[in-house]
């Protein structure tokens, strides 16, 4: 009997040891964990914060102490179909996204107050960006939207950060992806770049024709110059052998007048050996055609 009493005890011994080595081990592995990098670590006991942590291995009291991972990473959220209206009361639907992230330091004030990170987005990105949104797109007429993208998602971007700089949130861009009008006035659209394309290929032509019509001038004032110049050239040329002739028969005149010999010499020269056909009345002479 005493021998079976002795065995019994050696037995709950030996379960008590297991239980405690057990209770050893879970303890010396449930009482460690790890902090990723990208994100932060703030342990609680007992619900109360006692400290944050970066990326490492940290210790915490099994079932006294827990943990709560705040990411630090950049996240992403997209809003479709956000409705909203332009300056000039056109009805859109916009597509948009928004890059964020929490602070490194700012994760104990998230828990604080939002509790997770999706907490926070709910409470910020999810309100402020259709808001503001719709606020900055309607200082915008509708072809001002198009035309000016780039301006309208930099107000876009400004109106939101503004508007969460008192929140533990960056927000590191807001995008305008896609902004989308009724049929009717997208078709208004195409009709009046039609109307602008068809008027600015009448301009084209119209300049062309101009240009046309400048170059066939400036040929005709080419031609008309150099009929005038050859005109002028050939007038010059007979004033020149007119004067030219002149000036011979003028020198030969002279000569003929200054010697009567020569008058006769010139009539030699041109007298053909024939007798004259005619005689004068009333004269003894003979006249001499030097025709």
């Amino acid at each position: 009997m005493k021998e079976k009493r002795t065995t019994e005890m050696s037995i709950l011994k030996i379960v008590f040891i297991a239980i405690a080595i057990v209770i050893g081990l879970y303890i010396s592995i449930a009482g460690w964990y790890t902090v990723d990098a990208g994100e932060r670590a703030v342990q609680l006991r007992n619900g109360a914060i006692t400290r944050t942590n970066d990326a490492g291995l940290y210790f915490k009291l099994p079932f006294i102490d827990s943990v709560k991972y705040i990411s630090t990473r950049t996240q992403n959220r997209s809003f479709n179909e956000l409705s909203t209206y332009s300056k000039d009361q056109q009805p859109a639907k916009i597509r948009a996204s928004v890059t964020y992230k929490v602070p490194s330091g700012e994760a104990e004030n998230v828990y604080l107050n939002f509790r997770d990170i999706e907490g926070l987005a709910s409470n910020t990105i999810e309100r402020q960006v259709p808001n503001q949104i719709e606020n900055v797109f309607g200082h915008y007429s509708a072809i001002e939207a198009v035309q000016k993208r780039a301006q309208l998602t930099k107000d876009v971007n400004d109106a939101i950060k503004q508007s969460l700089e008192n929140y533990p949130i960056i927000v590191e861009s807001v995008q305008i992806e896609d902004i989308d009008f009724s049929r009717a006035y997208e078709q208004s659209v195409e009709d009046r770049m039609k109307a602008e394309v068809e008027v600015q290929t009448q301009k084209q032509n119209l300049e062309k024709e101009k240009i046309t019509a400048e170059i066939a001038v400036t040929k005709a004032q080419a031609i008309a110059d150099s009929t005038l110049a050859q005109a002028k050239a050939e007038a010059e040329a007979v004033i020149l052998r007119g004067e030219a002739e002149a000036k011979a028969i003028t020198a030969k005149t002279k000569a003929l007048q200054a010697n009567s010999a020569l008058v006769e010499l010139t009539k030699a020269e041109k007298w053909d050996g024939k007798l004259p056909a005619t005689v004068l009345p009333n004269s003894t002479l003979p006249f001499i055609d030097t025709k």
